[in-house]
């Protein structure tokens, strides 16, 4: 190389203008001209250090290295064959150290390969080559680092390793825009960022978008992490999932914010016994710390709260790392990193472990509609929009103050579904829940008139984002057959949880936006008015099999003014607590699956504060923990009867006996097991009137017996119901050839079984 183009490279080196840096740094072959002897010239940056000497360990010798008239620039020659292995001794304003030179390991994992899958949008494991990665190369220890950011000018790996000095350890760019640094000695726990240097020559430090770990908010570093150190042993359930139909099992879901569920303090050890089984009693007692639990610590308290309410899976709100609590986790930074809030990643992987060992499914809340602005984060990555639209009115979500992912981008969609991926893989989740799927639908969404832009026939759907559901759902589910994909979906766009290959978006469940709407709306009435609003209660049905939907009382229906679930309801508090009853009795026992929100199950008053924990005092009085009772007792008798589940979304499961009784507030219904000849019927009683000798019409001639009544006296009722055996009459009423007269308890429900050992 001529001394003019030597001295070019240097400058673009010290200016970080240098894309290749492996081209100039490290040990360098070159020829003497002079003495035609094979020469080696080592060339080291380090604008830390006032000497450096290079320590050639073949020959055991020192070479003190000379300074170029380009600042930090130390170059030596080695007259020897081989390339040389060598060692540098840095004399710095700290002192001296001795260090292995990144620039001596070129160390290319992302391959042609990887960037072919990459470039498609197909490379299912990307995070296993993007980020940071304990790596041994050459029998030397140390972390590769790798990120995607094809339009910067540079890119430098920052960390408290090279005191945050972006001129240290600057990347190299290789195929399909990804920078990669092969830095030797680092280990576990090294904190680092991504400096990133425009073409306006611009920096931006950036948490890793692939990294596994970030430090404790309001720090924003990511931590260098091995997620291989866990071992699992959830094996058994791993292999029943792979094995299981979902749709067709009970899913009674625990909807839970981790931070706010319980503060620095666990349920005692007391228990109180109900008739099948223990109901956990929580205390204040001695507890004045107000910490979140952490994972470790949930794993040994929330696990045994959800197992012994009978719940069969937690959902987590989104715990992918996030800046701002106030955002609940759906403003995320880090969408392969478990927020550091609750320990590190082994800590989430053994909540998760315990979880399986102990029957229950975890449901991830994930985000890929819109991430946050925090300078730190995706936005303006590489000193463009490399992940968000760069327009606007296609790229931002003014009301909620976020981003929105560029899905006509391969690279994008690729980073999202490896995300999605990431977490069945590493976490071992059993599902994830996708946040505001009804803003990825719409270009219009939540957006005025010239406001948006048109897809490429002039409407309004949301094309690039639809192709981008379609195929995370088809990957999910080829790669990880049993599983859960539930979509958060409020309008009426159909085919949520249709196939791809129909012209579906390839969930398998879909919130019921609609039911819990008019449901909610129903209950908040007077009772006395409510025999106007019958079709809240009934729509649903008419369009119930249209989907594969899950009933959700969940956390946006708890806050900013809505009140807490027994807060809406009207009259005495007995008829609260009572109509709350009723109201589960009909969420169980209606077509779908259910996630409730954690507190309800307490008959939480004040609305969900993200910043303080359940009211769990409230179990100090009579009717919190009789309503907490019968939520346990509710979960184990759904899980205990197939009517209720095995044909959820089948109309075969379900038959009207009569849904037109406005004037006295009363459905009643059937709900069909999908192997036996067994059914049981429902009936919900909305007024607080008692009604004596009811009549309905049933299909089989026998006995029936009432097996769950939402009335009974453990629970706060009244204790009205029907005792013993309720005998059928050859008489027929509501299109059914027999019937029953009942004894209906006021706002309750109750459930009746035929007995078909005492058939005709």
């Amino acid at each position: 190389m001529s001394i003019d183009r030597r001295s070019e490279q240097f400058e673009k080196i010290t200016r970080n203008r240098h894309k290749y840096p492996f081209k100039v740094l490290g040990p360098q072959w070159v020829k003497n001209q002079e003495e035609e002897k094979p020469t080696w010239q080592v060339v080291v940056y380090r604008p830390d250090a006032d000497q450096v000497t290079l320590l050639l360990l073949e020959q055991n010798r020192e070479y003190a290295m000379r300074p170029d008239h380009h600042l930090g620039i130390f170059v030596c020659e080695i007259e020897q064959v081989q390339r040389p292995n060598y060692l540098l001794r840095l004399q710095t304003i700290e002192g001296e150290k001795t260090i292995q030179d990144p620039y001596a390991y070129l160390v290319e994992e992302f391959s042609e390969f990887d960037a072919h899958l990459f470039h498609e949008g197909k490379h299912l494991k990307l995070y296993d080559k993007l980020g940071s990665h304990i790596l041994e190369h050459e029998g030397v220890l140390g972390v590769l680092f790798s990120v995607w950011a094809p339009n910067a000018a540079n890119v430098s790996v920052i960390g408290d390793f090279n005191g945050w000095d972006g001129r240290i350890h600057q990347m190299q760019l290789g195929k399909s825009g990804v920078w990669e640094l092969f830095i030797p000695g680092l280990e576990v726990g090294v904190l680092y960022k991504f400096e990133i240097k425009n073409q306006e020559g611009h920096l931006y430090n950036k948490t890793d978008p692939n990294g596994f770990q970030q430090e404790v908010r309001p720090q924003t570093a990511s931590v260098v992490s091995n997620l291989s150190t866990y071992a699992w042993d959830d094996q058994e359930w791993m292999l029943r999932r792979s094995q299981t139909n979902p749709l067709t099992e009970p899913i009674s879901i625990y909807e839970v914010h981790l931070g706010s569920w319980q503060f620095g303090f666990s349920p005692s050890n007391t228990a109180q016994m109900s008739e099948e089984r223990e109901i956990m009693e929580l205390s204040r007692e001695g507890n004045d710390a107000v910490v979140p639990l952490s994972y470790r610590a949930l794993a040994e308290w929330l696990i045994p709260y959800v197992k012994v309410m009978g719940f069969t899976h937690i959902e987590l709100m989104p715990i992918t790392e996030y800046p701002f609590d106030g955002s609940w986790g759906y403003q995320v930074t880090g969408y392969f990193a478990a927020t550091s809030r609750y320990g590190c990643p082994q800590d989430l992987m053994y909540f998760v472990d315990q979880c399986h060992q102990h029957g229950i499914g975890v449901i991830l809340d994930w985000v890929p509609g819109h991430f946050a602005k925090d300078e730190h984060g995706l936005a303006f990555f590489d000193g463009t929009h490399l992940y968000e639209y760069e327009d606007s009115r296609k790229g931002e979500h003014l009301e909620w103050g976020t981003l929105v992912f560029d899905y006509g981008k391969p690279q994008v969609r690729n980073f999202l579904i490896s995300s999605a991926l990431f977490w069945f893989d590493k976490y071992h989740i059993d599902g994830i829940r996708v946040d505001a799927v009804a803003s990825m639908l719409y270009l219009d969404y939540d957006r005025e008139d010239g406001a948006w832009i048109a897809n490429e026939n002039g409407g309004r759907e949301h094309t690039e984002a639809i192709q981008f559901l379609r195929q995370m759902n088809h990957t999910l589910f080829t790669e990880y057959p049993g599983i859960l994909s539930i979509a958060e979906e409020s309008t009426a766009w159909p085919l949520v949880t249709g196939p791809p290959d129909t012209g579906g978006l390839g969930f398998n469940l879909k919130w019921n936006m609609g039911w819990m709407h008019d449901t909610l709306q129903y209950c908040e009435m007077n009772p006395w008015f409510r025999q106007y609003h019958q079709n809240k209660l009934t729509f649903s049905l008419t369009y119930a099999f249209s989907e594969n939907y899950i009933l959700a009382l969940s956390h946006d229906e708890v806050v900013h003014g809505k009140r807490h679930l027994l807060s809406k309801i009207p009259g005495d508090e007995w008829q609260q607590f009572a109509t709350v009853r009723c109201l589960l009795i009909f969420m169980f026992t209606h077509p779908g699956k259910q996630t409730l929100f954690m507190g309800m199950e307490l008959g939480q008053v004040h609305e969900w504060d993200v910043t303080q924990q359940l009211d769990w005092y409230l179990l100090e009085q009579t009717h919190h923990q009789q309503l907490q009772s019968f939520v346990a007792d509710l979960n184990f008798f759904y899980r205990d009867q197939p009517s209720l589940y095995s044909q959820d979304f089948e109309d075969g499961g379900f038959e009207w006996i009569d849904c037109n009784d406005a004037q006295q507030s009363i459905i009643s219904y059937i709900r069909r097991d999908s192997i036996r000849d067994r059914f049981l019927i429902i009936i919900c009683n909305f007024t607080p009137e008692v009604h004596q000798q009811y009549r309905i019409g049933v299909p089989k001639l026998g006995i029936y017996q009432e097996l769950f009544n939402s009335d009974d006296h453990i629970y706060g009722g009244s204790q009205v119901g029907n005792e013993n055996w309720i005998v059928a009459e050859e008489l027929s009423y509501h299109y059914q050839p027999y019937s029953l007269c009942l004894t209906l308890p006021p706002l309750a429900g109750i459930i009746l079984q035929w007995v078909p050992e005492v058939d005709e």
